[in-house]
């Protein structure tokens, strides 16, 4: 009976993993454009691309990485590349709580055009269910805001990269590159 309910056990905790790895992997989820109401499926409307998910927070001292975001955005997605943006007030609540006010900063100070959702938790137990699968995935949750991860064009994480790194960083750039590298074995979805 004890091995039964240990059985049991682990089946429950694996359940979410192996869901989240099955078709539509990690991009499995819908989430709202920011200040928006319609929800976009990531699956669908990222289908076969390269994507750099990171948490953002607009009063952060690392918020001029908004503008390597973008630029990198722009660079690469003519190539099935997208960065995606998830503003959250986990750490010292460095994030505004009205979503238009964060779109409007991102637009205005920072000119950010690339994808960005609806305000979301992304540590601890009330993290958004993309980002416990990241970190299921990797094994390395945001310790701070502008943790990035990339995900692979078959939407499955290929690493994550801490706060410090820029968004030029020489590594990170290399990364995207490779993941680029890999060929789309899905239709391409549209980007903004």
């Amino acid at each position: 009976m004890n091995h039964l309910r240990h059985l049991l056990l682990a089946t429950a905790l694996l359940l979410p993993l192996t869901i989240a790895s099955a078709a539509g992997g990690l991009l499995d989820r819908s989430y709202r454009p920011l200040a928006g109401k319609t929800p976009v499926r990531l699956s669908k409307a990222y289908a076969g691309q390269v994507l750099l998910v990171v948490n953002t927070a607009s009063k952060c001292g690392f918020a001029t990485q908004f503008a390597g975001l973008e630029a990198l955005h722009a660079k690469y997605k003519g190539k099935g590349f997208a960065v995606l943006g998830f503003p959250s007030g986990d750490f010292r609540e460095q994030e505004f709580t009205d979503e238009k006010q964060i779109q409007e900063f991102c637009t205005l100070t920072y000119g950010v055009k690339f994808p960005m959702f609806q305000k979301v938790h992304v540590t601890g137990k009330p993290a958004t269910p993309l980002y416990r699968d990241l970190l299921a995935n990797t094994g390395d949750a945001p310790k701070w805001n502008f943790h990035k991860y990339l995900i692979g064009r078959d939407g499955r994480t290929v690493t994550s990269f801490g706060t410090k790194i820029a968004p030029d960083d020489k590594a990170l750039v290399a990364a995207i590159e490779a993941a680029l590298a890999v060929p789309n074995a899905a239709p391409a979805a549209k980007t903004r």
